[in-house]
């Protein structure tokens, strides 16, 4: 049987016979192998940006807990002792009479004050809704759980603290600051981990709230409720399982209204500290509220009762 000859294999320089031979080595001979021709990459172009500057990542965080966005939000801060440290607005928002006088008083203050087209403040925002108007503000500035207790004190003999156990959605949560500031509630608890804190979002959502509601953020949410009990407060845990309806009950005195997470309700050391638990009585098919719609309708109640 006579061998068959295997030709050898040439390297050729436009088929690469293995994966080796598609990247050139240093020191090979530049005829050997086909180069790629360079690509310039065009720089991004932020002539849109009236002042120039391109954003850093801090900025670009639609989340960013310094950014206060849109008219109400930055309306509220610049009437608060809040440290404002820049705002962009689009010059045709800068001559509404709402904002020119306190947009120089902010000034006066130290703040820096650039004009802005909306594309820089889509940039900033992420493309939130910010409406012509983006803050940057000092971080937030939480409140010591006793110095709230004693402020929630000293406005009424019955006040009313709600207690957000693991509320992870910043919509939800800016939303049961809206609701409780509106309602006249004293203060809000929320927990440190497993749990949002307050950035942009919740500050947009909130619409101005924030500044006028007092936020304790808590390492431990049952000590901050055997705080609140020692205090005199008596702690109610709104859950769907309990046959105490919500408005069976005499909410007299200092009331602490703890509102469960979204889809997990309340914790079970949490619902183990509550004094009572109670439940909204549901007419339809739909088995449950979101948590802020829940909080909403318990906080109603509670202040109802105040009314008559």
């Amino acid at each position: 049987m006579t061998k068959k000859k295997i030709p050898k294999l040439v390297n050729n320089p436009t088929q690469p016979n293995n994966k080796s031979s598609k990247r050139a080595k240093v020191g090979s001979n530049p005829k050997t192998f086909k180069t790629q021709p360079s690509i310039k990459i065009k720089p991004r172009n932020y002539s849109i940006l009236q002042d120039q500057e391109i954003p850093t990542v801090s900025e670009s965080e639609s989340g960013n807990p310094d950014l206060v966005y849109g008219k109400h939000p930055v309306l509220a801060v610049l009437s608060s002792d809040r440290q404002i440290n820049r705002i962009w607005i689009t010059p045709r928002l800068s001559s509404d009479r709402r904002f020119s006088d306190l947009l120089q008083q902010a000034k006066a203050k130290g703040a820096i004050i650039s004009k802005a087209d909306p594309q820089r403040l889509d940039s900033l925002t992420q493309y939130a809704n910010h409406q012509g108007i983006v803050a940057q503000v000092s971080p937030y500035s939480y409140w010591e759980l006793a110095d709230l207790i004693t402020i929630a004190k000293e406005k009424t003999s019955s006040p009313v603290i709600v207690i957000a156990d693991g509320i992870e959605d910043p919509h939800n949560l800016g939303a049961i600051i809206r609701t409780a500031e509106a309602m006249g509630v004293q203060g809000i608890v929320i927990p440190q981990r497993r749990a949002v804190g307050i950035n942009s979002t919740v500050v947009k959502v909130a619409a101005g709230a924030l500044e006028n509601l007092p936020i304790a953020r808590v390492v431990n949410l049952s000590q901050a409720l055997g705080t609140l009990k020692d205090s005199g407060f008596w702690i109610y845990g709104t859950t769907s399982e309990s046959s105490k309806l919500l408005h069976t009950i005499d909410f007299s005195g200092a009331i602490g209204l703890v509102i469960g997470s979204e889809g997990k309700g309340l914790n079970s050391l949490t619902e183990r500290c509550c004094d009572e638990l109670v439940s909204i009585p549901l007419a339809g098919i739909t088995p449950s509220l979101n948590a802020s719609v829940a909080s909403a309708i318990a906080i109603y109640e509670i202040c109802r009762q105040r009314w008559v």
